[in-house]
């Protein structure tokens, strides 16, 4: 009975209550003793073992790595502020207590009330605009555009025009030789100017002609029209949207066809709102208008003007006085901006006419077989030239303003008001073939030259020198023709007799408007010529 409790509680109690029982019972019966206490002993020790291995939980492990690192430097420097200064922004008054101050400027004040009186009526400084940017006065070369075929038959670039978006530029090609136009076979070549993968050497489209073209104009709305003169006297309408037969409408050989070169075309807006006819001039003294029906494919005349020289109205100054039955024959045309019934013309003996599209006045000569009547559109005769007036250019900026330019070498500024020119530039020793205005600064206008060159002048400076010069090489090349790109007017086009076509970039100089440009222009319209 005592074993079994013994053996009992040793199975659930700590080994140390083992020695304590075992003890006491040592005392009782030592023979049993002896088995016990190996027993409980053994017992004791495998518990122990089982409770170790119980115990030990597996022990999870990982590892993880980062780097970080910042670094701020700052400095900063702030000088001693000396006694006085303290005091000035502890109490703004103590400055008014320094000794002597109140008596100096009781004692300067009239002066410099007076000074600065007189400064407010002083014109010293009229128009002077302070510049705070850096601008870039380079002109360079973004482009030189070519067609191999041209070169190789040595045509000259006639012509150059920009799309009403800027972004296509369209040459004309022919030849000029001692002032006379070949009828050889020609092209039209169109580059796309904001194309990524621009080929200078192989435009994007290219239109066969027949003969040489004299002229060349993009449609101011549609960008896929143009029209162009050829040198047989034919008005030809292109859309090139159209690549299987870019030819819209045409004048063709008829009765009413120009018989002579065609040396100007221009789009005109017609009465009807959106509609725009062609209006061409030849050497010949005719000035026709044009209007496209794209049904028929053809140009149909809608009205014919002569120059006559008997019916020229010549001022009391001009050296010119209307004689004979004959034409005069046209070299350059422009259609006002600011009056669509207005247009001026310059002609090969150096006259300068501002003419009426809605004149009624009969024309001295043979209609010859025209289907319209033959009218004078002469209304106001300027002093002429001394030469062929090779190009005219109305101002975008003042309705009464223009330019006009030749053999002579000469930019002359003038007046739709006053019979003399308000200003002449010398721009070259040879012709100029071309003159127009910026279509952003007032003030500006560029002409190119018989020597190659493109002479750009500023009109608002004091200086009659050009305010830049472009040259693009090809000595012994005239520039032949030049056009500004309206809507990108950073952008110049430059055609040369060598067959190429430079596209310039211009300066931010040449082509932002200053504050006063527009007071100056209005300043220079109002003198009255010598």
């Amino acid at each position: 009975m005592f074993n079994s409790i013994f053996s009992s509680q040793g199975s659930c109690l700590p080994s140390f209550h083992h020695f304590i029982i075992i003890s006491i019972n040592m005392f009782t019966d030592e023979d049993q003793v002896s088995v016990n206490i190996q027993s409980s002993w053994r017992k004791s020790q495998q518990s122990s073992q089982e409770s170790r291995g119980c115990q030990t939980r597996t022990i999870h492990s990982a590892e993880a790595g980062v780097q970080t690192r910042s670094s701020v430097v700052g400095s900063t420097q702030t000088e001693l502020q000396d006694h006085v200064t303290t005091q000035f922004l502890q109490d703004p008054d103590t400055v008014l207590r320094l000794p002597g101050l109140k008596e100096f400027l009781d004692q300067v004040e009239g002066q410099v009330i007076r000074e600065l009186v007189k400064n407010s009526k002083s014109h010293a400084f009229d128009g002077f605009q302070v510049n705070w940017e850096e601008h870039n006065q380079m002109v360079f070369c973004l482009h030189q555009l070519q067609h191999p075929k041209a070169l190789e038959r040595g045509l000259h670039i006639t012509s150059v025009s920009w799309s009403c978006t800027g972004a296509v530029i369209a040459c004309a090609y022919g030849r000029l030789t001692e002032g006379d136009w070949s009828n050889d076979k020609s092209y039209i070549c169109m580059w796309n100017i904001d194309h990524g993968g621009l080929n200078p050497k192989q435009a994007d489209l290219v239109i066969d002609v027949p003969t040489a073209v004299t002229s060349l104009c993009c449609h101011p709305k549609h960008p896929a029209l143009m029209a162009g003169g050829l040198y047989t006297g034919e008005v030809i309408v292109w859309d090139t949207s159209q690549s299987t037969d870019p030819v819209l409408a045409q004048t063709g050989m008829s009765a009413d066809s120009h018989r002579e070169p065609v040396c100007q075309v221009t789009w005109v807006p017609l009465r009807n709102k959106g509609e725009f006819g062609v209006l061409s001039a030849c050497s010949g003294g005719r000035i026709l208008l044009w209007t496209v029906n794209t049904e028929q494919g053809k140009c149909v005349l809608k009205s014919a003007f002569a120059l006559v020289q008997q019916q020229i109205l010549s001022s009391s100054s001009s050296s010119f006085k209307g004689q004979g039955t004959g034409t005069v024959g046209v070299t350059s045309l422009d259609l006002s901006p600011w009056d669509p019934d207005t247009f001026l013309v310059g002609s090969e003996g150096g006259l300068l006419l501002r003419c009426s599209l809605s004149s009624q006045t009969p024309a001295a000569v043979p209609s010859e077989c025209l289907s319209v009547p033959l009218r004078t559109p002469t209304v106001f005769s300027f002093r002429p030239a001394s030469g062929p007036v090779h190009s005219i250019h109305c101002s975008p900026f003042h309705r009464n303003l223009f330019l006009s330019a030749g053999t002579d070498g000469l930019a002359h500024l003038h007046s739709l008001l006053q019979t003399n020119p308000l200003r002449s530039l010398r721009v070259s020793d040879t012709y100029v073939f071309k003159v127009q205005w910026s279509p952003t600064r007032p003030l500006l206008f560029a002409a190119a030259t018989g020597q190659g060159e493109v002479q750009i002048f500023d009109l608002s400076r004091r200086s009659l020198r050009p305010a830049a010069t472009i040259e693009s090489g090809g000595i012994g090349h005239a520039a032949t023709c030049l056009a500004f790109n309206r809507q990108n007017p950073g952008l110049l086009a430059v055609g040369k007799t060598d067959g190429t076509v430079g596209v310039w970039k211009l300066s931010t100089d040449l082509t932002e408007q200053m504050p006063t440009e527009n007071h100056l222009l209005e300043q220079i319209a109002n003198q009255v010529a010598e």
